[in-house]
């Protein structure tokens, strides 16, 4: 044999080799539209991502950062990413209602304690009843935020004036700078300013009825892409139950955390365990839709509350294997 024969016969071979080996090794990509970056609970996919248990799943995850849940969901109806993370439970019940392209394929956060709402130290406001009249702070329309700062306004008879400010740092200069009477955050984002008597919590999530120990957060996917990249979505979800299984085994991924966020490691482990019960991160109950859909009705999100039969048409969390 030639020697040229022979390179051409190893080209071959060599590419025959390549092409029986890539599907094995390729990634599946998948874009996701993230609601405020750093929060314990939106950061699920990043933690995976470092920690390599997406990739051992062959996903490669290209991720977005939104300034709410009202942000996240249009990036989905929009059909601009593939994955919703913390859309709002209130705005996904409003969406489909109106008929809008959206299923639900997990919960993201159940409970309200991890969202908070504060004043300055000098600040004359109190309580909850002394809202009235002034402006309070929400992310984004159609937010978990939203539909607490509507909650207390319905559930306290105020008349308060909610304001969308964006995320937990362009709040904290509205209300450090008397723009807004009443802020919002999220650990670990204010804890030093707590720390340091500079800011006052007065109310959190779980001081409505509406929120309290109900799931209010959401994954949520594209009707499209539930359809085109089922299995993928499978494996999405597959790969974000062992990574919150992950951030509660050990400090491995809290160090991750504390990387990515840019905190001390103590400030990463408070935030995980004074603020987030790994429960509260259970992506496969969505808890309290018996008080939640016709709460849905009572703060105008939906017109009349949705059957059974539409829940489990919305509801499409892909099962444990």
């Amino acid at each position: 044999m030639t020697l040229s024969k022979r390179t051409v016969l190893t080209s071959v071979f060599a590419g025959l080799i390549a092409c029986a080996t890539a599907p094995a090794s390729a990634q599946d990509q998948l874009k996701l539209a993230v609601g405020q970056r750093g929060n314990w609970d939106t950061s699920v996919a990043e933690i995976g991502t470092r920690l390599g248990i997406f990739k051992k799943h062959k996903l490669d995850l290209q991720m977005l950062y939104t300034q709410g849940g009202g942000e996240t969901q249009q990036a989905v109806l929009s059909n601009s990413v593939d994955i919703g993370v913390a859309g709002g439970i209130m705005g996904a019940l409003s969406a489909f209602s109106k008929g809008a392209p959206i299923r639900i394929i997990g919960a993201e956060t159940t409970g309200g304690r991890d969202l908070y709402w504060y004043v300055k130290s000098d600040s004359p406001v109190k309580t909850l009843k002394d809202f009235d009249g002034r402006t309070v702070a929400y992310s984004t329309n159609g937010s978990s935020t939203h539909g607490v700062v509507n909650a207390f306004v319905k559930e306290n008879g105020l008349k308060a004036k909610p304001t969308a400010t964006g995320g937990p740092a362009p709040t904290l200069t509205q209300v450090m700078s008397g723009q807004i009477d009443v802020g919002w955050a999220a650990p670990p984002f204010g804890l030093e300013q707590l720390s340091k008597g500079e800011i006052r919590v007065i109310a959190t999530g779980n001081d409505t009825q509406a929120f309290r120990d109900q799931t209010v957060r959401l994954l949520i996917a594209n009707t499209a892409v539930l359809k085109s990249k089922k299995e993928q979505l499978d494996r999405f979800m597959l790969a974000y139950r062992e990574t919150v299984d992950a951030m509660y085994a050990s400090d491995e991924a809290l160090k991750v955390y504390a990387d990515f966020v840019g905190v001390p490691l103590e400030i990463a482990k408070r935030t995980r365990d004074e603020f987030f019960p790994k429960k509260a991160l259970d992506p496969d109950r969505i808890v309290g839709l018996d008080t939640i859909v016709p709460d849905a009705v009572t703060l105008k999100y939906t017109a009349q509350p949705l059957t059974k039969e539409q829940l489990g048409e919305l509801i499409q969390i892909p099962p444990r294997r």
